[in-house]
């Protein structure tokens, strides 16, 4: 058996790259070791990627009225979690049961990219975004980062553009 490179696996691995790569965006892959002792995910990307931390967008999900919806905000940040239930013309919003977001997503906790699930949600990116050329997302695995331009990834999600991250 013959063993492809380790980056050639990184970029074409994930739903998210392989998403990206079928709709014909630029992106780049930033791959890293993951430390599981690490305390935040989103911190962990922007420290080990090199990117300041309001250019990393963490991927969170959350129910509003009953509904799954993604929320993408700067892990310099957090998630207003009313602000993302007006965006989306909902009342109450709180965060998902992780195993339910990981069941709907078809990615782990930490690796949850707004590319490429499983099953499609309604989408909210920060509007913050807009600010820079690109942005970084998780590419669908704990140490996987994927960069492209916030317009793309607002295109490919369907997301809505409001702004639901708090500094």
């Amino acid at each position: 058996m013959v063993k492809k490179p380790k980056k050639q696996q990184q970029s074409g691995g994930t739903p998210a790259t392989v998403a990206l790569t079928a709709a014909g965006v630029e992106f780049t892959v930033h791959a890293y070791d993951h430390d599981p002792a690490h305390p935040s995910y989103g911190e962990e990307a922007a420290e080990a990627t090199g990117v300041s931390p309001d250019r990393v967008f963490k991927t969170l999900v959350a129910e509003v009225d009953g509904t799954l919806t993604v929320a993408v905000v700067p892990v310099a940040g957090s998630l207003d979690l009313k602000a993302l239930a007006a965006a989306v013309g909902g009342k109450r919003a709180a965060m998902a049961d992780p195993a339910l977001a990981e069941r709907t997503t078809g990615y782990v906790r930490g690796g949850i990219s707004p590319l490429g699930q499983r099953k499609r949600l309604p989408t909210v990116l920060d509007d913050s975004a807009q600010a820079h050329a690109t942005i970084c997302v998780s590419a669908g695995r704990r140490g996987l980062e994927v960069e492209l331009s916030p317009t793309d990834l607002a295109k490919l999600t369907n997301a809505v553009l409001a702004p639901v991250g708090r500094t």
